[in-house]
């Protein structure tokens, strides 16, 4: 069978299972599992539809790092619910769905699923330093558009795109992102920065929005090139823009290196993380079993174990 790696950003995927799924779906003790539920249908039904051979689901070990914050004040601000004096902030998560954050881990662990994450680093950044070091084409399953920064159509890496559910996913190469944002993947931060993303607390160059992005990005190759041609005020940057990008100079200064994914991260191997995915045997079976009745996770478990079996 030809490899194939799969990456989750995971934390899109559990949240979206979360809002997906009614919250009445509990345990006995009324601990609800609709993300769990959710979570394992969806890597039973992508292991099936697409077929990976390696998979590894990329954790948030640090959902807000510092150093971006730093660079960026205001980057995911949004989100916090309360804010942690030299140490992590607290994600604003559903009470309902921070209980099954355990459950999940647990219960991936158990089918053999590997989980990685790095010390102050997001989800994405495992996901980029992955999916650039890859030495087989690579699927990456996400609802966030800021990692179509991976697509490479030469290297046969692509996202699955799950921001209209899961029964009308989005294949997108770097062909796709072309057509529909008129940018390159590796022009699509620079694109990210000067648009802005609110979902992120980026708020970009007052004044230019995706069209005006694109444009520039067309005509000058990179955020870069594009800074320096304002700088010369020569005739390539009109003045209403040349005033635009002047206006928000510091933040240009900053953004790109908040909204480039991180791509030299020091992660196990494949082979270190346990990423191949094999049927599940033995004790590690009858406990997953076990679970699927104590903790009403019904069929859910039933079809990951089967869609794991097919690996054998």
């Amino acid at each position: 069978m030809p490899q194939r790696l799969m990456l989750l950003d995971t934390a899109s995927l559990y949240f979206r299972a979360f809002y997906g799924l009614p919250d009445t779906i509990r345990r006995p003790d009324g601990t609800p599992v609709n993300a769990v539920r959710g979570l394992l249908d969806m890597i039973a039904r992508l292991s099936l539809d697409y077929n990976p051979t390696h998979l590894v689901a990329c954790w948030d070990d640090d959902w807000r790092p510092q150093w971006r914050v730093d660079l960026v004040p205001t980057y995911k601000a949004h989100r916090v619910a309360e804010a942690v004096a030299g140490g992590t902030d607290v994600e604003m998560v559903p009470e309902g769905l921070e209980a099954q954050l355990p459950m999940i881990r647990r219960v991936l662990d158990l089918a053999g699923i590997a989980i990685v994450g790095a010390a102050e680093h997001e989800a994405d950044d495992v996901v980029g330093t992955y999916a650039s070091q890859a030495r087989f084409p690579v699927d990456v399953v996400t609802g966030d558009r800021d990692l179509f920064q991976v697509c490479d159509d030469e290297r046969a890496v692509r996202v699955i795109y799950t921001a209209r559910g899961m029964k009308n996913l989005e294949v997108m190469t770097e062909e796709t992102v072309v057509a529909k944002y008129k940018v390159l993947p590796q022009q699509y931060a620079d694109y990210a920065t000067l648009r802005g993303d609110a979902s992120d607390g980026l708020p970009g160059v007052a004044g230019i929005g995706e069209k005006t992005a694109a444009s520039l990005l067309l005509k000058f190759g990179t955020l870069e090139n594009l800074l320096a041609a304002a700088d010369q005020s020569g005739p390539g940057v009109s003045a209403p823009v040349r005033a635009k990008l002047s206006a928000a100079a510091g933040y240009l200064a900053a953004a790109p290196a908040v909204v480039r994914l991180v791509r030299t991260l020091e992660l196990p191997t494949l082979d270190e993380a346990g990423a191949l995915l094999q049927p599940v045997t033995g004790g590690r079976r009858a406990e997953l079993e076990t679970l699927a009745n104590d903790w009403n996770l019904g069929g859910s478990v039933r079809r990951l174990l089967a869609a794991l079996d097919h690996k054998g």
